[in-house]
């Protein structure tokens, strides 16, 4: 059967003036509908630029991506994607910003349908509002409404708490494991956090730290769902798993 997501031998090179950096090499991963997968390695090891290539923002050097059958040449309504920090239109109202979203999968007006996902991230009744009169966190909380608005086939998320203070963050990554729980869209997100990718992740996608970094290995984590936070860590494997995972990283180079 062939897997929803599929990145074959996926490679970038960027020419600089002390000749070709390979930043990633013969990256391979197939995601199944449903999945929620995390990319997970030190800063700077190209998870980004995976990421990027997924967006259709970033051509690879080698190797391609095929979603739902279809190889991606470029940005798309099939995936919705959140950013480390929310890319919002400043003199546009929070519900005009998700309702940018719905404009590009439907030409009618669309307000039946922004305020149920403002509803989802705790921003019910602040439709009005101006981005500049929220805080960081409920300004990422309408980028994750207006990713999900999108009904996408795929969601990208590319460290979307890492700016955010630890409760923020909490309370976020629960939002989004509700919003998933209702959709079950498939996503892949970037992380450095080790104990955000067990919360969340189906599987964790461990990278080498390069140059020329690449896939070095694959965790499944089978903890039942839904998950709650207060009892993941009675779990059988957490801390099994949790120790995989540092103990590969802290087996890495630290680059710059």
């Amino acid at each position: 059967m062939q897997a929803f997501v599929e990145i074959a031998a996926l490679g970038k090179t960027y020419d600089t003036p002390r000749g070709p950096a390979e930043i990633v090499r013969d990256f391979s991963l197939y995601v199944e509908r449903g999945e929620f997968v995390c990319l997970l390695g030190h800063s700077g090891c190209g998870k980004s630029t995976v990421l990027s290539i997924l967006m259709g923002l970033n051509r690879p050097t080698t190797g391609g991506v095929v979603i739902g059958g279809r190889e991606i040449d470029g940005p798309g309504t099939d995936r919705g994607v959140v950013f480390q920090s929310a890319t919002l239109l400043p003199w546009l109202s929070v519900a005009d910003n998700v309702r940018l979203a719905l404009d590009q999968v439907a030409r009618a007006d669309g307000a039946a349908t922004v305020e149920p996902y403002l509803d989802a991230v705790g921003l019910g009744g602040l439709g009005g509002r101006r981005p500049r009169e929220l805080s960081a966190g409920m300004q990422q909380r309408v980028g994750i409404a207006r990713a999900f608005a999108l009904e996408p086939r795929l969601l990208l998320l590319d460290e979307p708490f890492s700016l955010l203070d630890a409760l923020t963050r909490m309370e976020l990554q629960d939002e989004l494991m509700a919003l998933w729980e209702r959709t079950r869209r498939t996503v892949i997100m970037v992380t450095h956090d080790v104990d955000e990718a067990l919360l969340l992740a189906d599987r964790i996608v461990l990278m080498t730290s390069g140059p020329a970094a690449t896939i070095g290995r694959i965790l499944p984590v089978e903890f039942p769902r839904p998950r709650r936070r207060e009892t993941l860590l009675g779990q059988p494997d957490y801390f099994w798993l949790r120790d995989a995972v540092l103990g590969f990283l802290e087996a890495q180079p630290v680059h710059g």
